[in-house]
Formats: structure tokens, sequence, C-alpha cells
């Protein structure tokens, strides 16, 4: 396996088939000459690898790579899948997707292949095939990137006849006899009773919404689509490659398409796109973000949780702990809403705030800026006519830095303070969920999961992931959505016995959207076990955002909102009996219009938590100030503008806003390895010995 070396690396894009062949050298030159290592190429050149079916023309390309290769620099070479030739769509069309009206995409951009299509697959084999015989063992290729960016522009749904075609068959696996999946999905209801499998249709063109099992097991097949058709990729990479090779693939933010711990599960390690600027414009009403005025506040900068929420995210989706941005902005870009310019050095604070949750290569997009076709607006580390733009500049003020910044296990990069870390789960199949079986229109799984990393950030704490695919010990595990539980992540965390908050829906529903009205059970099959005795759920209501209800937690009191849980106490267990005590720790106080029947808001048994209410930011303060003075975490409110994160003995201040820091407030340890003395000045990082 390719090993890195001890500290940060800094890489770029780049695409060799859009500039003149007589430019490359001096490219690869000043590549390194910026202090450059690794370039990722290939993954849009489908059609000059193959410009007619079975003619390949690789001369290029081993040029290419030797140019690289010659100058000192390492290349991540990119299977084309995510853009295939028109010869290739012309011939077999029933590759293409199909939008949820019914009709094939037609070429002329990217991504417009379904994963699901078997001809489609046999494509993408076919290319992988190559690309390995040919590369496999080239001297100047370090690893592989499958494909880019999997579900970008919602790509991942298709509704053509293949994608049915395979969604009966995946159907018939997972349920064996028409009758349970009948019985499973409640086919009787609106007479939708199914004879066979091959008469399940795809969840289009509906008068009414699907049946939510019919939906959720869609969005289940088109996941399993996706890891299956990355899983071939891997699989043909790593028979045909040297075996100090890794194969990862670039992730992009807030994407609901798949489950993205799946697809890791065949990569070495995840790598992922940044974008702080685009992202925070895109999707900061899917997240939640509080509206104009922050994204506003951060519009050059990018919000101070955004970013980190994805490093860590997809740093704990590698098995080794590694990371890599494999794309980082450098300048403005061309498909949000609006795309403002970063505020100076903002290219130099993103770098090393990605060094600070674990990366251990940051690679800018792109070496020159495009000068024709879609990407025209969207900037690079250079002009197109090869001068370079601003970003360059800041880039080079990263060539001393780096090396004080040295990993102290070069296998992971991350190296967290794990008495200064709490696990936060994210799963993707409860945003699947939260999607099949609606109950009011702010109801989101990620932007849930968000608000919460938002409070532990501010709290000054490192966060892990976890999911069912990926469990560690840690001082305290925050499990704010998942409607169905996996029966082994909670037997984990309750086995550690470190405090667990489950969030409202928590094991309320089987693996196929049944209720289970007393909440916090494990769905495994059956039987169903409860994880909190004596406790029911009687039925639910969202609020309007405008609406809030009252909470009192041990006399404070915070505001339910979105979603609210009326539960029935059946009964608390005895003081001194062999079971621990069912108690409630808040109340609701509804006021003169609220429904009867509001009582316990949280209650406790053991070492888990469940909250009957969505909580705000104030609300989760107070939840979460005794449960981490009895586990001993250290916990003290940071201000607006200010991050911190613990990693590899080292602790950085990152400064979002326009005014300097004062970081001495934060009881330093050591003295500043990048920065001068204690004020970390507006939009920069400061990295102080944490020892």
């Amino acid at each position: 396996m390719y090993q890195p070396e001890n500290h940060p690396r800094l890489g770029v894009c780049y695409y060799p088939e859009h500039w003149p062949e007589d430019t490359w050298e001096a490219d690869a030159a000043r590549m390194k000459e910026l202090g450059l290592s690794t370039v990722r190429i290939g993954e849009f050149a489908w059609a000059k690898m193959e410009p007619e079916p079975g003619v390949y023309t690789w001369g290029w390309l081993d040029r290419a790579l030797e140019t690289l290769g010659n100058a000192g620099l390492s290349v991540v070479l990119c299977t084309p899948t995510p853009t295939p030739p028109k010869w290739l769509t012309d011939a077999l069309p029933s590759t293409l997707r199909h939008s949820e009206d019914g009709l094939p995409e037609k070429h002329g951009s990217r991504r417009h292949c379904s994963v699901a299509s078997r001809t489609y697959r046999e494509q993408s084999r076919r290319i992988t095939h190559a690309l390995a015989d040919r590369y496999g063992k080239n001297p100047h290729i370090i690893g592989w990137q499958t494909d880019n960016e999997y579900s970008c522009h919602d790509s991942t749904l298709s509704y053509g006849p293949e994608d049915r075609d395979a969604f009966r068959l995946w159907l018939a696996k997972v349920y064996g006899d028409i009758n349970a999946l009948n019985a499973q999905w409640g086919t009787v209801f609106w007479s939708m009773t199914y004879r066979s499998f091959d008469e399940v249709d795809l969840p289009n063109r509906l008068t009414a919404d699907p049946a939510p099992a019919h939906w959720l097991d869609f969005r289940r097949f088109f996941s399993d689509m996706t890891a299956e058709f990355n899983r071939e990729q891997c699989d043909i990479l790593r028979a045909g490659s040297r075996d100090d090779m890794f194969i990862t693939h670039n992730f992009m933010v807030a994407e609901m398409g798949f489950n993205h711990w799946d697809v890791s599960a065949d990569l070495d390690f995840a790598s992922w796109d940044s974008y702080p600027l685009g992202f925070l414009e895109k999707f900061g009403s899917r997240l939640s973000l509080g509206g104009d005025a922050l994204i506003d506040r951060y519009m050059r900068i990018g919000h101070p949780d955004l970013v980190a929420f994805h490093h860590d995210l997809y740093r704990d989706m590698s098995r080794t702990g590694r990371l890599w941005v494999m794309e980082q902005q450098p300048g403005p870009v061309n498909w949000a809403a609006w795309n403002p310019a970063p505020v100076d050095g903002a290219v130099r604070f993103w770098t090393l705030e990605a060094i600070a949750h674990g990366a251990e290569v940051v690679s800018y997009f792109r070496w020159r800026q495009a000068q024709w076709a879609q990407e025209t607006y969207h900037t690079g580390l250079n002009r197109p006519d090869g001068t370079p733009d601003r970003a360059s500049l800041e880039i080079e003020s990263l060539r001393d830095d780096l090396p004080k910044l040295s990993f102290s296990d070069v296998n992971d990069a991350s190296n967290g303070d794990p008495s200064n870390t709490v696990g936060l789960y994210f799963d993707w199949d409860a945003a699947f969920t939260y999607e099949a079986l609606r109950q009011g229109d702010d109801q989101n799984a990620i932007a849930t999961t968000f608000a919460w990393y938002h409070c532990l950030r501010r709290l000054g704490l490192n966060v892990e992931f976890i999911s069912p695919a990926r469990m560690a010990v840690l001082p305290a595990y925050i499990i704010p959505s998942a409607p169905v539980l996996d029966a082994d992540m909670v037997d984990f965390i309750r086995q550690t016995g470190a405090p667990a908050i489950f969030g409202v829906r928590a094991g309320s529903r089987d693996g196929t959207l049944n209720w289970l009205p007393q909440p916090m059970v494990c769905e495994e099959g059956a039987p169903v076990e409860p994880l909190l005795d004596d406790l029911f759920l009687d039925r639910t209501e969202t609020l309007r955002p405008t609406q809030r209800i009252d909470v009192d937690i041990d006399g404070t009191t915070v505001a339910a909102k979105s979603w609210v849980e009326h539960l029935r106490v059946m009964g608390l267990a005895e003081p001194g009996s062999n079971e621990p005590p069912l108690e409630i720790l808040a109340q609701f106080n509804p006021g003169q219009f609220e429904p009867s029947g509001l009582d316990a808001a949280i209650v406790r048994q053991g070492n888990i938590h469940y909250l009957a209410f969505d909580p705000d930011y104030e609300g989760m303060k107070a939840i979460l100030e005794p449960i981490f003075d009895r586990a001993m975490i250290a916990a003290d409110e940071l201000p607006e503008d200010i991050r911190t994160r613990r990693s590899d003995g080292r602790l950085y201040v990152m400064n979002f806003g326009p005014e300097p820091f004062d970081a001495s407030v934060l009881g330093l340890r050591g003295g500043a390895i990048v920065g001068e003395g204690t004020s970390v000045q507006p939009y920069t990082v400061s990295v102080f010995a944490d020892s």
C-alpha cells in the first residue's frame, strides 16, 4: 500500500487534454516549484481515451504521465465513467439515465448514464479493465480515483427500462416471495397488492405518493447499485495494479443520493470536494444554516461548520482514518446562485482547516481556468493564459508551514484527542426514511444532524462520526436521526456505558417503515427488542417554524421545535430493582392552546437518553451540560466566529470573523507553531502546541 509522507502535502487537478501539449512540461515544472506534489487527471477523458468503439489512443496519456512524473509529481488517475462518449450512448441508448417523467437524458453534459443499467455496467467494467491493463504498473501513478462525484447533479435515480428490471431482481432477492413484499409494504392499503415481482413498477408518474416502503426500497436499491458500480471498478483496479496503489473516490457535500458508508467500505480511504462558498450558497437552506443574514456574514470565508462537518464525516469513513480533499475551491466558482470571491487568505485558511481535520493532501481545482464550455467562470490556480491567479500566492505562503505540521502516525493524519471527542451518528438510511415518510416540510435528517454538530463545535469539542458500519469507543454519543435502529450499534453503545442521546423518531419504525409505538426499539428481523421499558409513543405532531412549546429542564425553560412526541410512561422502575430506573428528566410546559397528553420531554434509563422533541441550539446546550459534567467532558462555549480542533498534539484555532481573537482565553498549553503570538487574526488559522 502507498505510504504517505509524514506531513501534509498539496496537489492539483489537471486536464492535459484541454491544453496544447507543448505547455505540459512548463505547467509541470511550475506545479513542482509552487510546492505541489500530486496531480489528479483523467476523470472526464473517455472520448479522448477511446474516440471510436474499441479504438484506444493512449499516446497522449502516456506522454502526460511521463511529463508529470519526470517533474517529480505523483499522479492519481481516474476512471472516466462520469462522461461516456456520444458514440457509446448512441449505440447503447439503454445506458442513459431516464428522468422522473420516464424520458431518457441526452448527451451534452455529464453523469448521463444509470448505475443500474446492466449495459452501462458492462461498458464501465470494459474501460476500467483497459485502464488497469495499461497503467496498473505505471511508476508515476500512486493511486486511482473511481469515477467522479457520484450523485452530483441529482444523478443517482433513474426511471428507465433497465432500472425497472434491475429493481425487480433486487426486490426478489431481498424479499424472496411476493407475499412477503405485500405484507411488509402494506399493499392492501389502496389496493396496491402485487401478484409477482414482475408487476412492481418504479415509483414515478403516480397520482399520489407511493407507499413509503416502496419509495424507501427504491432509494436503497439505487444506493446498492452505486456501491456495486463502485465495487466493480475497485475489484478490477486492485487485480490489475501494484500492491502499493490506493483507491479513493471524491464524494460531494450534503449529497443524499446513496449510502456513502457502503461505497467507502471498498475504498482505501475517502476523499471529498470542498467548495466552502459555493456550498454555503447552494446548501444553506437545506442545512438550515440561519437564513440570508448568516450567509451574508460568511459569504467570503464559508460557514464555520459546513466544511468541517464533511471533513470529519469523510475522514471517519476511511478504514485508516486518512482523508484527502481532492478538489479545493481556489476562488469564485460558477455553479451556485451567486458566486462571490473569497476574502484574501481564504485559500490558505481552508487548507489549514482541512489539515486540522486530518487531511493529508489538499488538492486544488484546477490548475488552469477553462477557456471554454461550462466552467469558464470557475477560477483555478492560474488564468487560462497560464498566469498565476491569487490562490497561487496563498499556496506559496504555506510552503514553510506544512513541515511544521508533521503526523505522529503517517497512517492516520487525524489523530484527534479522544477525551475531547463526542460521537455523532449519521447514516444515509435515516435520510431515505425521512424522505419516504414525510410529516413536516422542514424534516431533514442531515439538517438535524448538522444542528447537533454545530452545537458540539461551538462547545469546543472534536466530533467523530459513527454509523452501523463504523463504531468507536468514545466518551459520549448523539444519535439525532435514526427511525430504523441497528441492534448491533445500540448494543455497542449500551455496553460502553457512555451517555447516549437519541433524538425523536429513534427506533419508531421497522425496516419497511411499519410503526412500532414503543420508542427506542431495534429492528433486525424479529423479534423487536424495546430499549426503554414501559414507554410508548401515542402520537406525534409537527410544528410550523414560527411555533414552539416550552420544555422545563431542571428549572431552565427551552423551546421544543419542529417535531414533538406524546409519550406515555406506563410505570417507573422502583429504586433497588434489578433494572435501572426509568426517569423523567424534563417535561413539557404546554400553554392553554397546547393539546393534552404532553408530559415527558426527556427520559433516561441507564446510559440511554431519549428526547421527545427537536431542541434548538439553547436547548441542546441545556441537555448536554449535565450529561457532559457527569462524563467529565470539558466543554466551553466558543465565540460565534471561532472554532478549534485538537489533533496530533496541536490545537488549531480558526477565526471565521472580522475581528482578532485572543487565543490565550482558551488556556493554551504551548506556544504558536503557525501564527504570531496568541492573537488569531481575522480569517486566519493559528496552530499551537497542545502539551
